[in-house]
């Protein structure tokens, strides 16, 4: 049995006689009950490239639309390669076009920003 300070900033400080290292292990517990029962969001990413081509573009945002479906978060990169920098104006567009394909099914959480050689954004389901 340990003598455990429970309240120090009380007058008097108010102690408890008891089992410090049972009293850890149960707290332990609880934080791993309530880590079972909360419910994590995954995210998934797709990947594009300013010079995506027509069919690619429909293939991947038809993925995209199945993780929205399942609940996912989905992140859109655009990655840029050398030269590719010159126009991010257009991964801009890509993904303006991407956000206005999955409207009915998913809306923007975070809007694109600009990391460096990538262009991203979040798209959550409705």
């Amino acid at each position: 049995m340990d003598l455990v300070e429970v309240a120090p900033n009380a007058d008097p400080p108010v102690c408890r006689i008891m089992d410090y290292g049972k009293y850890k292990y149960q707290t332990s517990k609880k934080t791993q009950g309530a880590k079972k029962k909360g419910k994590a969001f995954q995210v998934k990413e797709i990947k594009l490239r300013p010079q995506t081509e027509e069919h690619d573009l429909q293939f991947k945002i038809k993925n995209l639309c199945k993780f929205l479906e399942k609940k996912a978060r989905v992140k859109v990169t655009v990655i840029f390669r050398g030269r590719e920098m010159a126009y991010v104006d257009t991964g801009m567009d890509l993904l303006k076009r991407v956000s206005e394909e999955v409207a009915e099914i998913g809306t923007v959480e975070q809007p694109p920003t600009r990391e460096g050689w990538r262009l991203s954004m979040v798209l959550m389901p409705k």
